[in-house]
This record gives C-alpha cells, sequence and structure tokens, in this order.
C-alpha cells in the first residue's frame, strides 16, 4: 500500500457516501445488535436521496490497521486468534464475515475522508467504531474507523512532505468515544471532542482532549447548549483545521434503549445542522460516520440517520456552490 494520496478529481455535486451492508456479520438468534438497520438506512438513502452517489465500501489494509491498531491485534482479529474474554468484550463471535465486515467499515471511514479532502463532505452508512482501543476491541467494535482514518491522513500528509494535519475528531454518540481518546488523545495535533452520557456505558471513561458528560435525561435545549460551549473551545483551539471527523450518533434520541438522553428527532437535526454548518463556514473538509442507533422502534433510528444524510446532502451542495 502507498501512502500517496490518489489523484485529485474534479469536484461533484452529489454526496458521496459508502456502504458496507453487503458484508453481513453473522450474529445468533436473539444478539442485541440491530444489524439490519445499516441495509435498511442504504435502502432509504437510495430511495429518497437522489443527492447521494452510493459506493460499496473498500477493505481497509493490514497497514492501514496497524497505523492505530498493534500488530498482534490486527494479527489476532484477521486470524481468529482473540483469547475468548477479548472476543466476548467486542461482542460478536468471530467468524471470516466478521473479519471482512469490520475492514470495510474502517475503509468506508477511510474513503470518505479522502473524498471530503477533495470535494469538502463524504460520509460512510456504518462506522463510528470509537470504543475500539489500538490493542482490544470492546463494544461491537472492532477496529476503529476514526483512529485509522486520522492517522491514514497523517502518513499520507508526511509522505508528502507536508507538516502534521490538524484533525478534530467531533464524537457526538451517547457514548464515550473511549477508544478513540486512548489511541489519539495525547497526539497534539488532534482535538477529540466527545459529548455523551456520563452514567452510560463505558463505565470508566478515558480521557481526551475534550470530555463532555451529560446527566441522564438531557434534553433538546441543554444539549444544544452543551454543544456550541464545546464546539467554541475547539474553535479556539483551531480556527481552521485541516479536517473534522464527524461521528454523528443517533442514539442520543430520546426513543433508543440503551441511550438514557432525551433528544428529539428535531434536537439530533439540529446538532447535526450546526456540526455541518460550522465546518462549511469555515470551509473545513468533514467526513462523518454513523455511530450507535438502538432505537425501540428501529425505522425510528433509520429515519434519524436518513435525516443526517439529507442535511449532509444540503451542506455538499452549499459547499459546491461557495
Amino acid at each position: 500500500m502507498s501512502f500517496a494520496p490518489p489523484d485529485s478529481a474534479p469536484g461533484l455535486l452529489r454526496l458521496r457516501g459508502y456502504s458496507s451492508d453487503r458484508f453481513v456479520l453473522p450474529l445468533p438468534p436473539g444478539h442485541r445488535f440491530p444489524m439490519q438497520k445499516y441495509r435498511l438506512l442504504r435502502e432509504a438513502v437510495a430511495a429518497r436521496l437522489p443527492a447521494v452517489e452510493l459506493h460499496e465500501a473498500p477493505a481497509a489494509c493490514d497497514e492501514e490497521l496497524r497505523l492505530a491498531h498493534t500488530a498482534d491485534y490486527v494479527r489476532g482479529v484477521v486470524e481468529g486468534r482473540l483469547p475468548p474474554a477479548m472476543q466476548r468484550e467486542i461482542g460478536f463471535p468471530w467468524s471470516p464475515d466478521m473479519v471482512e465486515r469490520s475492514r470495510r467499515s474502517v475503509g468506508a471511514t477511510v474513503a470518505a475522508m479522502r473524498d471530503a479532502l477533495r470535494e469538502g463532505l463524504a460520509g460512510n452508512l456504518a462506522g463510528g467504531t470509537h470504543h475500539a482501543a489500538a490493542g482490544a476491541g470492546s463494544g461491537f467494535c472492532v477496529f476503529n474507523d476514526l483512529a485509522v482514518a486520522a492517522r491514514v491522513f497523517q502518513a499520507e500528509r508526511a509522505a508528502a512532505g507536508a507538516p502534521p494535519p490538524r484533525i478534530a475528531v467531533i464524537d457526538l454518540d451517547v457514548h464515550q468515544g473511549n477508544g478513540t481518546a486512548a489511541i489519539l488523545g495525547a497526539d497534539p495535533a488532534i482535538y477529540t471532542l466527545s459529548m455523551h452520557g456520563e452514567k452510560n456505558f463505558p463505565f470508566r471513561k478515558v480521557p481526551g482532549r475534550d470530555e463532555v458528560d451529560l446527566p441522564d435525561g438531557t434534553g433538546d435545549v441543554a444539549y444544544l447548549d452543551a454543544l456550541d460551549a464545546a464546539l467554541d473551545r475547539l474553535w479556539a483551539w483551531a480556527p481552521r483545521p485541516d479536517l473534522i471527523l464527524y461521528l454523528a450518533g443517533a442514539d442520543p434520541y430520546a426513543g433508543d434503549r440503551l441511550g438514557r438522553l432525551a433528544l428529539s428527532a428535531e434536537g439530533l437535526a439540529e446538532r447535526d445542522r450546526r456540526v455541518f454548518a460550522a465546518a462549511l463556514a469555515r470551509r473545513v473538509p468533514l467526513a462523518f460516520c454513523m455511530g450507535g442507533g438502538y432505537g425501540e422502534v428501529i425505522e425510528e433510528t433509520v429515519e434519524i440517520q436518513l435525516q443526517t444524510w439529507r442535511l449532509a446532502a444540503e451542506h455538499r451542495a452549499r459547499w459546491a456552490a461557495a
């Protein structure tokens, strides 16, 4: 693999999105992870958002994965040799399909990152696997797509002889991005912001650059006020970062069975709108992924994620027109 960036292409009016739901991870009956939400989201995007251009996610290679994960861990996952306790912590049974699915989920965010650098914005219909640390997975996260994408960007810039890029990770999943903080939190060129439920998983938080702990039941107004303050701190660190990696979790929604916060669908739309608008105002490329979403009614999770894609497509059109 070469770390040289791909040739630039002329900007497209359509928003590029990468899907990996064809690579199904087989789960036992009764497993609580809603794997079907990825297929439902892709189908909804394809049917209802003509401004989105869908592509199948490429697979991340071992060399890319090792930029954020230890060689032993990557080998253990690929060869199915993780200790049983480590496999249980991931939450999925091992299979070759699990490995391929995990590679594709990371590869989608890496591809979206590269597209965003050329075109302003691109996204992953899955991803947001922010609980995976350098040497272990956790919470349905095998490899950390955000951390790998950040490290790939750094490696490509270094290969081109450029100074280290400034990267902002905005993690708005309801669960703290503990793996992302563990991998990237000490890097002076990366700003990790996580806004999450204080009493939610993971119960032992890993300090990142900016951690916003929210009490159970936080609703739209308090959440958006906290987001505005957090974004102000981010812009104080770097008024115009070179890249934003945005995790747009659907699980702060009031109807999420694992969320414990109380945002409405309208509140989540306003959250996304503020992040996209801030990136556009500063002309900062932004790559986004979906993160968690465990609605009591799965169709509500899909609608929230579809709403993120609709707003992203509007943002992409504004970027192209500016």
